[in-house]
């Protein structure tokens, strides 16, 4: 079993920036792939980015490339979504997730374990 746990979410303004963590327990955290998804009030849940087990590859959605970056620190258990220039459409439910393989895609079915979400709301 593995429990996920987001913070670091709130209130920022447009072009502001945020870091988003995400706590891993229970399980060989270094040996799985990791992510962030994230769902906007009646929208679909989507992929945001993700990170390999070692984190020798990460990989983003269209939408945040360039201005998001996944990192993970396997000392600490701990991922992170630092996040720049930031927009109102960004402004969601963000979610962690854990896969059961050292690499993993964009698909929310390739993760097997979820955090409960932190909210980011960006203003204009």
């Amino acid at each position: 079993q593995v429990q996920l746990v987001e913070s670091g979410g709130g209130l920022v303004q447009a072009g502001g920036s945020l870091r988003l963590s995400c706590a891993a327990s229970g399980r060989t955290f270094s040996t799985v792939a990791m992510a962030w998804f994230r769902q906007a009030p009646g929208k679909e849940r989507e992929f945001v980015a993700a990170v390999s087990g070692n984190g020798d590859m990460t990989i983003y959605a269209d939408s945040v490339k360039g201005r998001f970056t996944i990192s993970r620190d396997n000392a600490k258990n701990t991922m992170y979504l630092q996040m720049s220039s930031l927009k109102t459409d960004d402004t969601a439910v963000y979610h962690c997730a854990a896969a059961l393989t050292t690499y993993s895609g964009s698909t929310s079915g390739e993760y097997h374990y979820w955090g409960q979400g932190t909210q980011v709301t960006v203003s204009s």
